[in-house]
């Protein structure tokens, strides 16, 4: 009895032992995996502190698209602001200009009266306004003062998100330099807006016209604005929609080209508008189709050198204007026609017929306006609908564009 007890005791004695001598040799082993596994963690997570917190991809590019357009429309306002207080002749009603300082506006009767003394030392109250109140001295120079309110809010809207997006790595190489070159042309054309200013404030006592702003800068104006919308609506448009794998074809490189020459009339006939406007040639001929009994008028140039009636003289300013109107309007029902006969996506199709049907309505718009001689809200929706047709037509071209390779 003894000895069977005394082996069992052995026995068990050694299968402890054994399993004693594999954990310890087990231990060292996890304690190594142990310290690898915290090593590894320890270097993901500094990796991920120290790598940008996003990088540019579709999600981003969506973001930065609507950004872009509400920047875009943000311009369209600031261009049908500055439309109306041109025809309501507020734009000479602030004789200075500050950044910070005039974005509050008179509160006090005395505040006002000063104002209003500034404005007695200027031309236009000299010669056309005289006998203004000062009631209706607030109104014209709300409107101007509203105008540059809107340039401001312009500028934040650009230069804010650009840095937020800077920082947050939304922007890829390519981006970094469009929204730099977006933000400093906001500064230009605010910078521009005041010099268009100056021009109409300055006396000019061998001139017998009206007081105006130069129509030379006026153009330098909205053109730099329509510039800047272009380039963010452009831009937004290409993030935001993708563009279709359409075989390069002969027909199709043909339209392209079509399509780009297009933009370029509406953009020209747009500009034209800007000399009509900052010469009143659109009170110069009220009839449509001839300019009074003629096709041509005898006045067309009247001014010598010949160069200048292009510029400066209403009469040619006005018929420029009606032939670069026509010209686009043929132009863009070329297009429709060249393009009906081709195998085109439907959004391009879309984007194609709105643009012509936009064209018509933008012709009828215009004659109507020098027909009724130039009534305000008429001209007002006139010179949207011009913004309109170029944005239509700025969509054709991103629907049309290449897969970029």
């Amino acid at each position: 009895m003894l000895l069977p007890s005394l082996r069992t005791l052995v026995s068990c004695g050694c299968r402890n032992a054994g399993r004693g001598f594999q954990q310890r040799n087990r231990t060292p082993h996890l304690r190594q995996w142990l310290a690898k596994r915290s090593q590894h963690s320890i270097t993901a997570e500094a990796g991920a502190n120290t790598a940008p917190a996003t990088v540019p991809n579709a999600a981003t590019n969506r973001i930065l698209g609507r950004w872009l357009l509400g920047c875009s429309g943000l311009v369209v306002g600031a261009v049908v602001l500055g439309g109306v207080t041109r025809l309501t002749e507020s734009g000479l009603s602030m004789v200075d200009w500050h950044l910070v300082r005039e974005m509050k506006p008179p509160q006090t009767r005395a505040e006002w009266e000063a104002e209003f003394a500034k404005y007695r030392q200027f031309p236009e109250f000299k010669i056309m306004n005289h006998d203004m109140t000062l009631p209706e001295f607030k109104f014209i120079f709300y409107m101007e003062w509203g105008h540059r309110m809107w340039g401001r809010l312009v500028g934040l809207a650009y230069v804010l998100p650009t840095i937020y997006f800077w920082k947050k790595g939304y922007f890829n190489r390519s981006m970094k330099g469009r929204a730099l070159g977006l933000c400093g042309f906001v500064f230009f054309q605010g910078l521009l807006g005041w010099y268009m200013v100056k021009s109409g404030l300055e006396e000019k006592p061998e001139s017998y016209d009206v007081p105006r702003v130069s129509q030379y800068r006026l153009s330098a104006h909205l053109g730099s604005a329509l510039l800047l919308y272009c380039a963010s609506l452009w831009t937004g448009l290409t993030l935001m929609v993708e563009p279709h794998k359409l075989a390069n074809t002969k027909r199709l490189n043909q339209l392209r080209r079509f399509a780009k020459g297009t933009v370029g009339l509406v953009f020209l006939t747009a500009l034209s508008g800007a000399f009509v406007a900052g010469l009143d040639a659109g009170l110069v001929y009220n009839s449509f189709p001839m300019m009074g009994d003629r096709w041509i008028p005898d006045d067309l140039l009247a001014f010598s050198p010949t160069l200048k009636n292009f510029f400066e003289n209403p009469t040619t300013v006005q018929f420029d204007h009606r032939v670069l109107a026509i010209s686009s309007l043929t132009a863009i029902t070329g297009l429709y026609m060249f393009s009906r006969r081709m195998m085109l996506p439907r959004r391009a199709k879309i984007a194609i017929s709105c643009l012509t049907a936009m064209a018509y309505a933008q012709v009828a718009l215009g004659i109507s306006t020098l027909l009724l001689y130039v009534p305000t809200p008429l001209a007002a929706t006139h010179q949207s609908g011009s913004v309109a047709l170029l944005s239509l037509a700025i969509w054709v071209l991103a629907e049309l564009r290449k897969v970029a390779k």
